[in-house]
């Protein structure tokens, strides 16, 4: 099975934290915040529709400017997601700027905020070039179970965690994969051709079994038809695989409600960003920052049964010790012999 998307670290580990989802097909990219953005090539940025910030410390979100400058002027916009509060800080942003000249762009260029709230709960704004980036109020809206973004072909859904003020994690789940077996089209006597798409798109939308489908094509013999229905076709030409899935946590306190729901919002996720800044023996530095320890960022990812893990937002005090940190995860992370990795996991404490 071939994802649909390729997703990065967009600096290294002791660069600041985000991720970049590519969408192969889509031509589009989703970010999962906003700091250093200098070695994202232009050409990836211009592809950025949606980003979802975790919360607004400067090394999460300084490279809005950045996005804003390199974006302006094309025609899509770009939406943004982040915790409350969120919408009044990117006000704050668009308002450190002159912006007399900008309604002169041909397109107008939107910035849609979405500002998610405990309760699921989303309050909305828009920003748009026409108005020189003046607040718009809109309607607000759900978030049933943190879904902010659902797309024919994936979702992103968020979760509430600690770090001494409210910070999102971000779990993006690709959509089921729809193959079709080509040897049962020949059984059929069915050619390949766009009634597939149509096919996929109603087996997405879960649209009923007895929903017609129409095929046409044409051979040496003239114009050919012929109808099945949704039902038989799933049956007989498609194979339904699972979609992946990709989580991103990061700074979040060692507390027994975060170590819970991380462990549940990550369950079985086929790749897990997360953040492992300190070594263990710094554990008690780590619980003044708010922050987790390599170890238990691995002990995480071990109890969620992550396929892959991903450390990062390691602490620079550690940059000639990277491979200290590295090790120290990979062990609690696989379930290494005790005394493998220096220190051993404390009781998570409330």
């Amino acid at each position: 099975m071939r994802p649909i998307f390729q997703a990065d670290l967009i600096n290294g580990p002791f660069g600041d934290p985000g991720v970049i989802v590519d969408l192969k097909f889509a031509r589009r990219a989703l970010l999962f915040d906003l700091g250093d953005l200098a070695t994202l090539p232009t050409r990836r940025m211009l592809r950025v529709t949606d980003v979802f910030v975790s919360h607004a410390h400067m090394d999460h979100f300084a490279g809005f400017d950045r996005l804003l400058r390199v974006c302006l002027g094309r025609d899509t916009g770009v939406r943004l997601y982040g915790p409350p509060g969120f919408i009044a800080q990117v006000e704050h942003k668009l308002s450190a700027y002159t912006w007399n000249l900008v309604d002169n762009y041909e397109a107008a260029f939107v910035v849609e905020v979405h500002e998610l709230h405990p309760d699921e709960h989303v309050e909305r704004a828009r920003f748009s070039s026409r108005l020189r980036f003046q607040r718009e109020d809109e309607p607000g809206g759900a978030a049933p179970g943190g879904l902010l973004l659902e797309d024919p072909v994936f979702r992103v859904r968020a979760r509430f965690l600690d770090h001494g003020i409210p910070c999102l994690a971000f779990r993006f789940e690709e959509g089921v994969h729809i193959n079709v077996w080509k040897s049962r089209l020949e059984e059929l006597g069915l050619p390949t051709g766009p009634w597939l798409t149509e096919l996929r798109a109603r087996v997405r939308e879960d649209a009923p079994d007895a929903t017609p489908v129409v095929v046409r094509w044409r051979d040496r013999d003239g114009s050919r038809e012929r109808t099945f229905t949704v039902g038989e076709l799933r049956a007989h030409v498609l194979e339904l695989v699972p979609g992946q899935t990709v989580c991103y946590v990061t700074d979040v306190a060692w507390t027994a409600a975060n170590a819970r729901s991380i462990t549940e919002f990550a369950s079985g996720a086929d790749l897990l960003f997360i953040e492992a800044v300190f070594l263990q023996a710094d554990e008690d530095h780590a619980t003044r920052k708010m922050h987790l320890t390599a170890r238990q960022a691995g002990d995480l990812a071990r109890a969620a049964g992550v396929r892959e893990a991903v450390p990062f937002h390691f602490s620079p005090r550690y940059l000639e010790r990277e491979p200290e940190l590295r090790d120290e995860f990979e062990c609690a992370w696989r379930g290494a012999p005790v005394g493998s990795a220096p220190g051993a996991a404390p009781p998570v404490r409330e």
